[in-house]
């Protein structure tokens, strides 16, 4: 039963982790492309391939690591046992 306990905390942890880099990173790429709408085109290029590198990588490192931490937090109030 034990084993079943970590998998599960283990699956929730990472799925939860992995969707929260993609959803975060998405997001923060959006967020950063927005402040270079006001460009030329050439330097809109420029612009929009730096916000999107740093945006994933920021996003992604930080939905990462929260998603993790609240995957394990859920994974473990689902495995807990009740004691009476």
């Amino acid at each position: 039963m034990t084993k079943n306990k970590i998998l599960i905390c283990t699956f929730l942890a990472l799925s939860s982790g992995f969707f929260g880099a993609y959803t975060s990173g998405q997001i923060t790429t959006m967020l950063h492309n927005q402040k270079c709408q006001n460009q030329y085109w050439g330097l809109k290029v420029i612009c929009n391939t730096g916000a999107t590198l740093g945006g994933i990588w920021q996003g992604s490192t930080t939905g990462l690591w929260t998603g993790t931490v609240l995957g394990a937090f859920v994974g473990g109030l689902v495995t807990r046992e009740n004691r009476n």
